[in-house]
């Protein structure tokens, strides 16, 4: 199968029962067929947004299957499988493709941030990708690994026949620009920053892995969908309103503040895994409030 990286993804929330913080498949199902009704064409398991770092091996394997089940038929799914040692990646990306994975996404290892040079990294993504059954793409998020990955790294490694991408959430658009000049007929590049969709694209971005479609499907679809007709004045005024949105509730409140934000439009949102902590009332009402002024439908 030839992954197709292009469009809008979903970097879906796990969800988990309040009290236990067992993992809560039903109302993961639930959104996962949400997200394909609201016209996402794929999703991310296993990402920032879904709390990988707080999940064991088998409650990976567990929302990955069902994912699989619940998900739009023809949807890609992504799956997160970056671990600190190129061993447990590349373990991660058998597993995920047993799981019914589409293509795994592989942040850089960052515990020992200050020795992963380039050499370090060419190495390790060398490694994983030479034995990955699933293609792999690359994740740059400096807010959590505390280093970014260099574009002339990535050119190298966009030549590797197994490596179909890169996902950058740097919200940085120098540091983009620099990835989009590998970009080629096997390598794409996503912009992971909500509120960049428009310039990401218009320089040459295949579409966005946004955690803002997890409760503005329909909104992160509509922008992608005016700069692909060159609707450049609708394209500018749907940004705009999702803007804020992306700023506050993802890059401000994070995790607590995206699953608040799920069950104000109707979604299954509930509870972060400690050592995360849930919003307090006056963080609901500012979320509220920022899905209103973006013209998002909210529970009453």
């Amino acid at each position: 199968m030839t992954v197709k990286l292009a469009g809008i993804f979903a970097p879906m929330i796990t969800n988990f029962h309040r009290g236990s913080e067992d993992l809560d498949l039903e109302s993961f199902g639930r959104n996962a067929a949400a997200h394909g009704a609201a016209g996402v064409g794929g999703l991310v398991i296993c990402g920032s947004t879904g709390e990988a770092a707080l999940l064991s091996e088998y409650e990976r394997v567990a929302v990955l299957e069902q994912a699989r089940k619940s998900a739009k038929v023809g949807s890609t799914i992504l799956m997160g499988c970056g671990g600190e040692s190129t061993r447990q990646t590349i373990q991660r990306a058998k597993d995920a493709k047993t799981a019914g994975a589409d293509a795994a996404l592989v942040v850089a290892p960052h515990y020992y941030s200050n020795a992963m040079h380039d050499t370090a990294l060419r190495t390790h993504y060398t490694r994983v990708a030479d034995a990955s059954p699933l293609p792999v793409v690359l994740y740059n998020i400096p807010k959590y690994m505390h280093f970014k990955l260099s574009p002339a790294l990535v050119a190298e490694l966009s030549q590797h026949e197994n490596i179909i991408g890169i996902k950058d959430s740097s919200g940085d658009l120098e540091l983009l620009g620099g990835y989009l000049g590998s970009r080629g007929p096997q390598f794409t590049v996503l912009t992971g920053n909500g509120g960049q969709i428009v310039p990401a694209m218009k320089g040459g971005a295949g579409g966005g892995i946004v955690a803002v479609s997890i409760f503005g499907g329909a909104l992160a679809v509509a922008i992608h969908d005016a700069v692909v007709r060159g609707d450049d004045a609708a394209a500018t005024e749907l940004q705009e309103r999702m803007k804020p949105m992306a700023v506050a509730i993802v890059g401000e409140l994070g995790v607590a503040g995206v699953k608040a934000a799920a069950e104000l439009v109707g979604l299954a949102g509930g509870v972060v895994r400690g050592p995360l902590t849930d919003l307090d009332a006056a963080g609901r009402t500012r979320v509220r409030e920022l899905l209103v002024a973006g013209g998002i439908p909210v529970a009453a």
